[in-house]
């Protein structure tokens, strides 16, 4: 006869309605009554409060709904299926444009060939860099999305996880060996995973985030100005346009990406959609009563002010792709805020109405 485990002690209320008592005889060979050498138990307690279904409703409300079945994607259809005839027809466009110069000259058709052979070479090239820059910034993303997660519940192995990777990625900078150094010889002497990633932040971001906080306010300076004193609207349009791509590019280059082409362009549609998020398309109030306050809206010229209007939206892009390209999310440090880096902006503008006046 096999013995069942004995099970864990524990305390329970009698009057706890979700206790109960059942009477049970122990039995031995047909007879009942106690048992020699053997402690009959009087009673057994069940306890019901456990509901056997209660793991997989957890498990529903975590995933959420369904998700709709989608249809054809229609417009990725018309442009893979349009792609593909336009690389068929450029394809034989230089098939027979190859064939005719051999058919003219031997050596004008060998030159051709050379050069087709070079630009298909300088195509793969491309497509080569745009899919590990897109890989590498999904890298980033998945990254910060794994730290939010690991910081919300303070899981210890994620955490030490994502400090490897962390360390992992900036492995090709010198200036952060101190830095790795730190983040790995204490990741197994810290318990708690915020405080990790705290230590990861701290040895790894600070320098970061210090170089994009000054191409933001810098960024953000070089565009109030040239739109304070741009003859034409849509030079100011084609400036901002042009910085706020720049300024994106090198925030994403500072923390590890490598943003050109289609990963810039990725890049962009999420600090547009983080700041769609987070409401940062529309001007603070704290920020319009800061100037209001300070009487400097009163003192600016109508093109001074367009002007710092204009940086304030640059910088606050800027910011949104900070936090974006940020692999790891703000713990220890503070993340600078708008009234951070248009305080410079702001000063420099009072004392240019100043000088005018």
């Amino acid at each position: 006869m096999t013995r069942k485990p004995d099970r864990s002690p524990a305390a329970f209320r009698l009057s706890d309605p979700a206790v109960l008592v059942e009477e049970a005889a122990a039995q031995h060979d047909g007879a009942v009554g106690p048992v020699p050498g053997r402690t009959a138990p009087k009673a057994r307690i069940a306890r019901d409060d456990e509901d056997p279904f209660a793991a997989e409703t957890v498990a529903e409300l975590i995933a959420g709904p369904p998700r709709r079945r989608r249809g054809i994607g229609w417009g990725k259809l018309f442009f893979g299926a349009a792609g593909a005839l336009a690389s068929f027809a450029i394809g034989i466009w230089i098939t027979d444009f190859v064939t005719s110069l051999f058919q003219r000259n031997d050596l004008l058709g060998w030159i051709a060939l050379a050069l087709a052979g070079l630009t298909g070479i300088a195509l793969l090239a491309l497509v080569a860099r745009e899919a590990a820059g897109l890989m590498r910034l999904a890298r980033v993303t998945q990254l910060r999305t794994d730290a939010d997660a690991a910081a919300a519940s303070d899981d210890r192995e994620a955490a030490r996880r994502i400090a490897r990777e962390a360390v992992a990625l900036y492995a090709s900078r010198p200036e952060t060996a101190r830095g790795r150094a730190e983040v790995a010889g204490h990741a197994g002497e810290i318990i708690d995973g915020r405080d990790l990633l705290r230590l990861a932040e701290r040895n790894l971001m600070t320098r970061y985030d210090m170089e994009a906080k000054a191409l933001i306010t810098a960024a953000a300076g070089r565009v109030s100005v040239v739109t304070a004193i741009s003859p034409r609207a849509f030079v100011d349009i084609a400036y901002v346009l042009i910085e706020t791509t720049r300024l994106v590019r090198r925030i994403g280059m500072v923390y590890g990406g490598r943003p050109s082409g289609l990963a810039l362009l990725r890049l962009l549609r999420l600090a547009i959609a983080h700041l769609a998020v987070t409401g940062g398309v529309a001007m603070t109030d704290g920020l319009v009563q800061q100037l209001v306050g300070h009487g400097l809206a009163a003192r600016l010229s109508a093109r001074l002010g367009e002007g710092v209007v204009n940086g304030m939206m640059t910088a606050r892009i800027g910011l949104a792709a900070q936090d974006v390209c940020r692999p790891l999310p703000w713990l220890e440090n503070k993340p600078p805020g708008l009234s951070d880096v248009m305080s410079v902006i702001a000063r420099a503008a009072g004392e240019k109405a100043k000088k005018g006046d």
